[in-house]
């Protein structure tokens, strides 16, 4: 969900930086009356530490907008393998732009937040303030800078891979799963918690800040405004709770957090992170970060099944996107603009549980350093490895279609 006046997410992909790859966005046509995604590579870095691998790849998707049809992608998303020079440092993330200038900030935050990050002394000994420092940063940037963000933002969802951990900080209602293995079950588990007025902590956390919450339905009457309950995301999702100013009809904000909006930032919107750690396992296959534009309509679980049917992630981001665009077309009249990173853990050999510990840090407490402990010993251990290692990269190509066809959007889902 974005702001009221324009769902605004999307952007062409960028270069992370020289130890990234650059991918560009997927071309789209219509060929007798069908969408095409086309392939795209997939990439793999080693995390020397643990002796496994990830295997990856990225898509991203402009959106379907009939009444804007030069409607840019604003959409971005940031690869960047070796953070810090270490090569047991991995950062992936999706941001989600929205506003008249959602594409300028989109763009601003992928690229401000992993420099910051990267340049954060602290990243290996503390890492969850240093990641929730640098989102803190970025956002003052943006709001310092010649983008005009009144009433434009973007949201992001991170992963950083540590080794043989993650760390996922989010802000805004964009997520990231990951997919554990149970027995002849593949699992989806949430990486992080979608920040709206869904959320009863979130919903008083603005409340406090000044913000009106209500209905789109609410605001012009409709609906009786004292009713402050809407009912899940699933239910409420047509017409959802959003932020207003007192006595006014704006920003109209679906999120709770968001980096940039800094009207929105003035009824309690904040760009301070929801940092999380899990500890992976051979049991974990993949996990993904995606914009809410593919999540929308599809659940987490959805997302997980769809890419545990295709062993190459390229085939799975072009069959989540397609399912997508069906599934927006099917309710309205246009599609979000899609982005999607699958990451595959490969030939992780951890002895010892099988399932992950998943500890929420909310940026703010006061326990987080003492959850490290551990890590950050294993952190400073990996700065001896560097030296010896020496960085390599493989493109794999498997028997596969070469594209997947799904509906266009410029023609019903049905015909």
């Amino acid at each position: 969900m974005g702001c009221a006046h324009g769902k605004c997410c999307g952007h062409r992909p960028r270069s992370s930086d020289s130890d990234s790859r650059e991918f560009q966005e997927a071309s789209q046509f219509s060929v007798h009356g069908k969408h095409i995604l086309t392939e795209r590579s997939i990439e793999c870095v080693p995390v020397p530490s643990r002796n496994f691998r990830l295997e990856y790849s990225v898509l991203t998707q402009r959106g379907y907008y009939p009444d804007s049809p030069d409607k840019e992608n604003e959409d971005s998303f940031c690869i960047r393998t070796q953070v810090q020079g270490n090569p047991n440092l991995h950062f992936f993330g999706v941001f989600d732009g929205h506003g008249l200038f959602g594409a300028q900030c989109s763009n601003f935050v992928g690229d401000r937040l992993v420099d910051i990050l990267a340049n954060d002394p602290r990243l290996l000994d503390d890492p969850v303030n240093a990641y929730s420092s640098a989102f803190v940063r970025t956002n003052h940037e943006l709001l310092d800078s010649e983008i005009d963000d009144t009433m434009s933002g973007t949201t992001a969802i991170t992963v950083l891979v540590v080794g043989d951990k993650l760390l996922v900080a989010n802000v805004g209602d964009s997520r990231a799963v990951i997919a554990l293995k149970v027995g002849d079950r593949v699992l989806a588990e949430n990486l992080s918690s979608d920040q709206t007025p869904f959320r009863r902590d979130e919903y008083e956390r603005v409340k406090l800040c000044g913000a009106r919450v209500l209905s789109q339905d609410q605001l012009d009457g409709l609906k009786d405004p004292d009713i402050q309950t809407w009912g899940d995301e699933e239910s409420g999702g047509s017409d959802p709770p959003r932020l207003w100013v007192q006595n006014g009809r704006y920003p109209g904000t679906a999120f709770t957090r968001s980096v940039g909006d800094s009207t929105a930032g003035r009824i309690g919107v904040i760009a301070d992170p929801e940092v999380s750690t899990v500890q992976l396992t051979p049991d974990h296959l993949f996990f993904v970060v995606a914009s809410d534009g593919v999540f929308e309509f599809l659940s987490s679980q959805a997302v997980v099944d769809m890419v545990a049917s295709y062993p190459d992630p390229r085939d799975a981001c072009a069959a989540i996107a397609g399912e997508s665009y069906k599934q927006w077309l099917a309710h309205e009249n246009r599609t979000d603009d899609i982005t999607i990173i699958i990451v595959h853990v490969k030939d992780l050999r951890n002895a010892g549980a099988n399932a992950a510990r998943t500890a929420s840090l909310r940026t703010g407490g006061g326990s987080s350093n003492s959850s490290f402990t551990t890590a950050s010993e294993m952190y400073r251990s990996m700065r001896s490895e560097i030296s010896v290692f020496e960085t390599y990269q493989r493109t794999i190509s498997n028997n596969r279609s070469h594209a997947i066809v799904v509906p266009s959007p410029l023609r019903s889902p049905q015909s």
